[in-house]
């Protein structure tokens, strides 16, 4: 394999699971605190909103998935070498 390749490969897998976790993490985190929020104003509603956080969540680290699924086809199955 091309050392250009692989150096490019390596730093474009760094790349993907870096932005891939910086997204969700911050998505998460304001999802978590709007649901503490919203459960602490209508404590009546906390099924409904734990439902729908547990879901958004779920939705959420699947993109983080995602990158780490770019990521790996770009280090060990690299379809530019």
């Amino acid at each position: 394999m091309d050392p250009l390749v692989a150096s490019a490969s390596v730093i474009a897998a760094s790349v993907a699971v870096g932005l891939g976790a910086i997204g969700p993490g911050i998505g998460q985190g304001t999802a978590a605190s709007r649901a503490v929020e919203g459960i602490a104003r209508q404590p009546e509603a906390e099924g409904k909103i734990r439902g729908t956080l547990l879901l958004s969540l779920a939705f959420m680290e699947a993109l983080t998935i995602y990158g780490l699924v770019v990521a790996l086809v770009l280090l060990f199955a690299n379809p530019f070498a």
